[in-house]
């Protein structure tokens, strides 16, 4: 029941979105004026991809330009990079826009950043360096989203790209949908919905989407190797090999692609890389600049394209590498690698013996997918609970002293328990709240786990990593730990009955470590 309403949600979003953009396609398709060219390009095994080309104007003949593609986000018609892609030709970039397969108007299946996925992209460099004034030493990909995974996935495939725009995407598909060991059900549905709703999903994307909302555990196994071959980091040496330049950036709350796995990625890469994370949602970051308004994302991506396509002496390769904005303030603070991010951490303990029971919504929950975190993006106003009313039988509550100074959250707040259920299976989800005089907590932020095949009654310890983030908690607030076991953003695995308790052993204490900013 629950999983149709999501569906039926993620159709209408979809929809919403699909008409939107129908007039502006209608629009520059009748615009004679604005030098796009629309085109087909075979892709892997023939597949019509539909495409669209824009070119520096007035460029003399036999002039190469730098080249960049951009694959569409999932379930976007072929206009998405539009405005963008304008603004790249104008300043001396071949620029080839392409539906990805199964999507819209172009053919095929949709294979979720398969190996077909991978094999269009070479094929549509293949296209521009035969059919524009491409220069084949200065190729480039990016994308939001879909396009971010496809374009990260075709750097490690193909040692043409040089340069990668990773916008909202993913590094890791399985932490990012299924971080925890718990399925991410908002995230899911609505890229199943969308999918079905603006494409043709394959056989095998049919089957995993029913195996993974159902929870069939017997597939998981090759849920997660499915996963593995659609996940940037599992080709993590051949993309180092290749050298290409990764800009990776990402929302504080994308409810899709969490940061975390970003940034694990981020600092395994060897070659020349940057890491931006921003207030906000999935995509939203960059949805401004999607209609041709001022975007420092997107300045960004092409500052990084222009020193590393055309060896433009911008600086950008000289500012603090890991770029953060704090969802409490509008600049940005620059850190040398993401360990220094973490490197100041602040504990405080979760001591004594809680026992809540399973299967009620405590009344803490982490949002809805695409509007909570959009709204604090713009809004600042994260989800709130009062603290003192929440239910001691369905929720386990700790809280911090008093702090007398700003705390600068910046990084991954880590936890660390033991647990103990009546049950073989079951879910918590923690969430730590900034809570003022009154009691009213704000959301900091939060992260799911699940377990199966354990001992009823046998305590074992739970190490969690909640989503990274960038908070600043006021002077006279504390923060709050809060553990309950239901959370509309997930498919939750307790019994009905179970019962959770939560323990600080003296050998093993258990305790909350947040990363705090250095002042």
């Amino acid at each position: 029941m629950r999983t149709s309403l999501v569906l039926a949600v993620s159709a209408a979003l979809v929809a919403g979105t699909a008409l939107g953009l129908a007039p502006a396609a209608q629009a520059v398709e009748t615009a004679d004026s604005t030098g796009i060219r629309f085109v087909d390009i075979a892709g892997e095994g023939g597949t019509v991809l539909k495409a669209n080309v824009l070119a520096p104007a007035g460029a003399a003949p036999g002039t190469r330009h730098p080249l960049i593609v951009l694959p569409t986000s999932w379930a976007m018609p072929q206009i998405e990079y539009l405005a963008q892609a304008r603004e790249l030709a104008d300043s001396g970039y071949v620029v080839v826009s392409y539906n990805s397969r199964g999507f819209w108007q172009s053919g095929g299946e949709i294979e979720t950043a398969g190996p077909k996925d991978v094999a269009d992209a070479s094929k549509v460099i293949d296209w521009a360096l035969a059919h524009t004034a491409a220069d084949p030493d200065r190729v480039g990909m990016g994308g939001v989203s879909y396009g971010a995974g496809i374009s990260l996935l075709a750097a490690a495939h193909d040692p043409r790209v040089k340069a990668v725009a990773a916008l909202s995407g993913w590094a890791d598909l399985i932490e990012s949908i299924y971080s925890g060991r718990t399925q991410h059900l908002q995230a899911a549905a609505l890229l199943g919905g969308a999918g079905t709703l603006t494409g043709r999903p394959g056989p095998e994307l049919k089957q995993i989407l029913s195996d993974f909302l159902s929870s069939n555990l017997a597939k998981e196994e090759d849920m997660i190797a499915w996963g593995r071959t659609r996940s940037p980091v599992t080709y993590l040496d051949r993309i180092n090999a290749n050298g290409a330049a990764i800009m990776l950036g990402n929302a504080w709350g994308d409810t899709i692609f969490p940061p975390n796995q970003y940034a694990s990625f981020y600092e395994k890469l060897t070659g020349p890389k940057r890491l931006e994370f921003r207030p906000g949602d999935h995509a939203t970051a960059e949805l401004t600049g999607l209609f041709g308004l001022p975007n420092d994302t997107w300045t960004n991506a092409q500052r990084w394209f222009d020193r590393y396509l055309k060896g433009a002496d911008n600086g950008i390769d000289r500012e603090r590498p890991v770029q953060l904005k704090s969802r409490s303030d509008n600049g940005y603070e620059g850190y040398p690698d993401w360990k220094s991010v973490n490197a100041n951490q602040r504990k405080f303990d979760l001591g004594g013996t809680q026992r809540v029971w399973a299967n009620v919504d405590s009344g803490a929950n982490g949002g809805v997918t695409l509007l909570t975190n959009a709204l604090d993006q713009f809004l600042r106003t994260p989800p709130v609970v009062s603290v003192p009313l929440l239910p001691r039988a369905l929720a386990g509550v700790w809280q911090s002293e008093r702090y007398d100074t700003p705390q600068r959250v910046r990084g991954t707040v880590k936890v660390h328990t033991t647990v103990a259920s009546t049950e073989e299976s079951g879910t918590l989800v923690a969430y730590l709240y900034d809570v003022g005089p009154l009691g009213v907590g704000k959301l900091v932020t939060h992260a799911p786990y699940t377990f199966h095949g354990k001992t009823p009654g046998q305590p074992f310890g739970v190490d969690l990593e909640l989503f990274s983030t960038a908070y600043d908690v006021p002077a006279g607030h504390r923060l709050a730990l809060v553990v309950d076991t239901v959370d509309p953003l997930y498919i939750e695995h307790n019994p009905t009955g179970a019962q959770l308790t939560f323990s600080s052993p003296a050998a093993d204490p258990s305790y909350v470590s947040v990363p705090l900013r250095k002042e």
